[in-house]
C-alpha cells in the first residue's frame, strides 16, 4: 500500500514532489468529461519516468494479436484504447532554461484534483540554474457542459530574480502507445499547421481511419492583464505551436490561457473538422477561463446532486467514495449509445478495448439509481447493436442459428482479448449481459424494451448456452465443460457453478421474456419469431428441459455449493496462510502454480449468490461466504465489492467495512501496486454498490423497492440517493433512524426493513431502528 496522499473531503492532495510517485499521481489525478480525457501529465516537460495519455472517447486501435501460436477462432487483433496526440503541452523557459521537475530543485508541491468541480491544480516553487526561484500555479480543465473544449491556466511568478518567461504552447502528434505489441505507432499526422496565436492539428489512425483534429490557441497576461507579445510560429511535421516570451520584474508573473478544440470523425464529418475544431477552441477563446469554468461547475454541480454519498465521521470514506464517484462520472455520461465504460476509463491503457462485462455486473447498477433511466438504455442498447457481431464470434466457435456469444473484450462489437482462457471459456459474461437487461427492467418498469430491443439480445444468449451445455451420460444431468468462471486463477474447468447458474437462470428468464411481449404486443412478438427464426414450442422444449435437470457442484458434508467440479481435490489452505512478501501472487507465483492452488482471485460462487439472492437463504449465504472468503487473495479489482454486500447481509458489519475500504481506497492507496497502469474504474461502481445494496440494504424484487440500512461504527451517519421507477428519493442512515426523503412530485411506497412505507411527494417518512 501506499499512503501519501491527504484526507480531505472533497479533495485529493498530494504535498510534496516524490517522482516515485509520479505515474501513480498521474493515474489518480485524471480528468475527463465522458467525450475525451487525459492523465495528469505535466504541461511543461518532463525527463523523469511518466506516462503520457491523452484519450479521445471511442477511437481505439486493432493492434495485431501476440501470442506464440494460433488457434482457431483466435482474435486477429487486440483493440487498445488509443494516446492521442498530446495537446495540453505548454513548454516553460526561465531564461532560456527549461523548466523541468525531474531537473530542477522543487519546492512546496502541492498537486489537488478537486472533485466537486471537476478540476485538476497545482502550485510549486522551483529552483532553476542554483538561484532563480518562480512560483508557478497551474489550473486545467476538461469542460463537462462543452465536451469538445479543454482549457488551462499556468502562472508563472519571478520570486527572487528579473528575467524572461517563454511560453510555448503547443500540440504534438508524434505519440505512441506504451502497451504497443510490436512498437508501433498507431497515428498518421494527415495536417500540421501554425499561425500567430493559432495552432491546428489533424490525425488519423492507422487501418479504422478515425480522424481527431485538434485546434487550440491562447492568452497571454501580464500581471492579470492580457499583453499581446510578440508570437513566433513553430511547424514541424507533427508538431505545432507557438513561441512567446516577455521579461519580467521580481514579484511579476506572467500567465497563459490555453484553449484547445478537440473533435473526431465519431461526431464530425472529416471534411469539416478542421472547422470544428477552431470553431470550439475560438469560441472558449472568446468566453474566456473564468466562464467556461462557471459553466462546468454548475454542471458537475448538478451531478453532485443525484448522485453524491455523504457520509459523517469518517473523513477516509468519505473522500474515497466521492473519489470513485467522481470519475464514474467523468467517464460516461450516457449521451452516445456507441460509447461504454472502459477498465481503465480515461486513465491508461492496460486492458484494452473499450467494453467489459464489469459494465452490466457493475456500473448498470450505479447508472440505474444516480442517473436518468436514458442513461442505462443506452448501455443496454450499446449491446444491441453489437448483436450481430456476438453472432459472428459465436460462429467463429462452430456455433449456429443465432446463437451469440458476446466478447470479454471490444471495443466494436467483436471479440479481441488474445488469451484463450479468455476468450473460449470466460463465457459466463452472457449470462451478466442478460441479467442487465432484468435489472433495468425491474428498477425502471420498462417492458417496452424487450420488445424494442431486449428479447433479440435474450434469444441469441439463451441459443448459445443451449448448444454450449451438453449431456452427461453418467450423471444423467446437463453439464457446462471447459470454462472459465469470475475466478480466473482456475481454467478449464468443469461445471463452475457460477456460469451453470447464470445460463440457467438466462433460459429461464428469456422463457418469461417471450410470455411478456406476446401478451403485450402481439404483432411485435409474431415480427420478431420471423427476424429469430424462432419456433418457440421446439426450442424452448429444450431449454426447459436444461433448466429442470443442470447439475450444480454441491458438497453434502459442508453443505456448501462448490465453485467447480473437484474443487475439493486441491490442498485446502486460507489466504492468511500466505507469506505477505507473495502477494500479490499474480506477482510472485508461476501461473501452473496458482492454477493449482486452491486460491481465489475474486468472488465467483459468492457473485452467483450476490446477483441471485433471493433464491438463497441467510443461513446459506453464511455458509458460503465462510467457507469461500478465507479462501479469497482479493487480486482483482472486483472481488471486494461483492464480499462487502454479503457480509452485510450476514450481518458482519465489521467484515464488510473492512472489505469496503479495501474496494473504495484501492486506487487511491494502492493496494494492487498497480495505480500507475491507471485506476479500475468498472469496479469503482462496486464501490458505490457496498454501501448502497450493503450498508443501505437496498434491493429491487417483484417490481417494488426495498431497504435494510446497517450502520459500521465508525460513521455518525451516511446519506444517498436513488432513483427507482422515475422516482427521486434521498435516504439518511444514523444509529437511532432512517429517513427517507421524497424528490419527486409523485407519492411512492417502498419496503424499509421489509415493513411497507409511503412516502408523499416532496415529503419525509422517518424509521425507528
Amino acid at each position: 500500500m501506499k499512503e501519501y496522499l491527504k484526507y480531505d473531503e472533497w479533495e485529493i492532495i498530494e504535498e510534496g514532489f516524490d517522482p516515485n510517485n509520479h505515474e501513480a499521481s498521474e493515474s489518480i489525478f485524471s480528468i475527463g468529461n465522458g467525450k475525451m480525457g487525459q492523465r495528469a501529465n505535466f504541461e511543461e516537460k518532463y525527463s523523469g519516468k511518466t506516462l503520457q495519455g491523452s484519450y479521445v472517447a471511442g477511437v481505439y486501435y486493432p493492434d495485431k494479436t501476440r501470442v506464440g501460436w494460433w488457434k482457431n477462432g483466435y482474435p486477429e487483433y487486440f483493440a487498445k484504447v488509443l494516446n492521442s496526440p498530446n495537446y495540453i503541452g505548454i513548454n516553460v523557459t526561465i531564461d532560456g532554461t527549461d523548466l523541468d521537475l525531474n531537473k530542477c530543485t522543487v519546492e512546496n508541491f502541492v498537486r489537488t484534483l478537486n472533485m466537486q468541480e471537476g478540476f485538476l491544480a497545482r502550485e510549486f516553487d522551483a529552483i532553476i540554474d542554483g538561484n532563480k526561484k518562480v512560483h508557478v500555479s497551474a489550473k486545467r480543465f476538461l469542460s463537462i457542459s462543452e465536451t469538445e473544449i479543454a482549457a488551462i491556466r499556468y502562472e508563472v511568478k519571478a520570486i527572487n530574480f528579473s528575467g524572461k518567461i517563454g511560453f510555448s504552447p503547443y500540440i504534438d502528434g508524434d505519440i505512441k502507445n506504451e502497451d504497443s505489441n510490436y512498437d508501433e505507432k498507431f497515428w498518421n499526422v494527415l495536417n500540421a499547421e501554425s499561425t500567430e496565436g493559432e495552432a491546428y492539428l489533424e490525425s488519423q489512425t492507422k487501418k479504422t481511419d478515425f480522424r481527431c483534429g485538434f485546434a487550440m490557441n491562447y492568452k497571454v497576461l501580464k500581471n492579470d492583464s492580457e499583453i499581446s507579445p510578440k508570437q513566433e510560429v513553430i511547424q514541424l511535421t507533427k508538431w505545432v505551436g507557438n513561441h512567446i516570451e516577455d521579461t519580467v520584474a521580481e514579484g511579476e508573473s506572467l500567465t497563459i490561457e490555453k484553449y484547445v478544440g478537440v473533435v473526431s470523425s465519431l461526431n464530425s464529418d472529416p471534411k469539416d473538422l478542421k472547422a470544428n475544431a477552431l470553431k470550439q477552441a475560438q469560441a472558449a477563446g472568446s468566453k474566456g477561463f473564468n466562464a467556461l469554468f462557471a459553466e462546468h461547475k454548475a454542471t458537475w454541480a448538478e451531478k453532485w446532486v443525484h448522485s453524491d454519498i455523504v457520509i459523517k465521521g469518517d473523513v477516509s470514506a468519505q473522500q474515497a467514495i466521492r473519489f470513485n464517484i467522481f470519475h464514474l462520472n467523468q467517464t460516461y455520461t450516457g449521451e452516445d449509445d456507441r460509447l461504454n465504460v472502459g477498465p481503465k476509463g480515461f486513465t491508461g491503457e492496460k486492458y484494452g478495448g473499450t467494453t467489459y462485462w464489469d459494465t452490466e455486473a457493475y456500473c448498470i447498477p450505479f447508472f440505474l439509481m444516480t442517473s436518468p433511466s436514458e442513461v442505462t438504455r443506452q448501455l443496454l442498447v450499446y449491446r444491441y447493436k453489437h448483436l450481430p457481431r456476438a453472432i459472428e464470434n459465436a460462429a467463429k466457435l462452430g456455433f449456429t442459428d443465432g446463437a451469440a456469444l458476446y466478447p470479454m473484450v471490444t471495443a466494436n462489437g467483436e471479440e479481441c482479448h488474445n488469451e484463450w482462457e479468455i476468450t473460449f471459456e470466460e463465457i459466463h459474461r452472457n449470462g451478466a449481459i442478460a441479467y442487465a437487461i432484468h435489472n433495468y427492467i425491474r428498477h425502471t418498469g420498462d417492458y417496452a424494451y424487450l420488445a424494442d430491443y431486449g428479447l433479440e439480445v435474450l434469444v441469441g444468449i439463451t441459443r448459445f448456452w443451449s448448444q454450449r451445455i451438453t449431456y452427461s451420460e453418467a450423471r444423467k444431468k446437463f453439464v457446462m465443460l471447459g470454462v472459465t468462471g469470475p475466478n480466473e486463477y482456475e481454467n478449464n474447468i468443469n461445471n463452475n457453478w457460477y456460469t451453470n447458474k447464470m445460463a440457467v437462470w438466462c433460459l429461464k428468464y428469456t422463457m418469461e421474456a417471450l410470455d411478456i411481449v406476446k401478451n403485450s404486443n402481439a404483432a411485435r412478438y409474431d415480427e420478431l419469431l420471423k427476424v429469430m427464426n424462432l419456433d418457440p414450442a421446439a426450442e424452448t422444449r429444450r431449454w426447459k428441459e436444461i433448466s429442470e435437470n443442470m447439475h450444480f457442484p454441491f458438497n453434502e458434508d459442508l453443505q456448501v455449493f462448490m465453485q467447480q467440479d473437484g474443487f475439493m481435490d486441491k490442498e485446502q489452505l486460507m489466504a492468511d496462510d500466505l507469506n505477505p512478501a507473495e502477494r500479490p501472487i499474480n506477482q510472485h507465483w508461476s501461473w501452473d502454480r496458482i492454477l493449482r492452488s486452491n486460491f481465489i482471485k475474486q468472488a465467483d460462487t459468492l457473485q452467483g449468490m450476490y446477483v441471485l439472492e433471493e433464491e438463497f437463504s441467510n443461513e446459506e449465504l453464511e455458509r458460503n461466504f465462510d467457507f469461500y472468503e478465507p479462501r479469497t487473495v482479493h487480486e482483482s479489482s472486483l472481488s471486494p465489492c461483492v464480499h462487502s454486500i454479503i457480509a452485510t447481509k450476514i450481518g458482519k458489519i465489521e467484515k464488510a467495512y473492512e472489505m469496503y475500504l479495501r474496494t473504495a481506497r484501492l486506487d487511491l492507496d494502492d493496494y494492487n501496486a498497480e495505480v500507475h497502469e491507471g485506476l479500475h474504474i468498472t469496479s469503482m461502481a462496486g464501490t458505490w454498490m457496498s454501501i448502497v445494496e450493503g450498508f443501505g440494504g437496498k434491493r429491487a424484487y417483484d417490481e417494488k423497492l426495498y431497504l435494510s440500512p446497517m450502520i459500521p461504527e465508525q460513521w455518525d451517519e451516511y446519506a444517498f440517493r436513488l432513483r427507482f421507477k422515475g422516482n427521486d428519493m434521498e435516504v439518511r442512515v444514523s444509529a437511532t433512524e432512517v429517513e427517507v426523503i421524497s424528490h419527486s412530485s409523485n407519492n411512492f411506497d417502498l419496503f424499509v426493513y421489509d415493513k411497507a412505507v409511503s412516502v408523499e411527494a416532496n415529503k419525509s417518512v422517518t424509521i425507528k431502528r
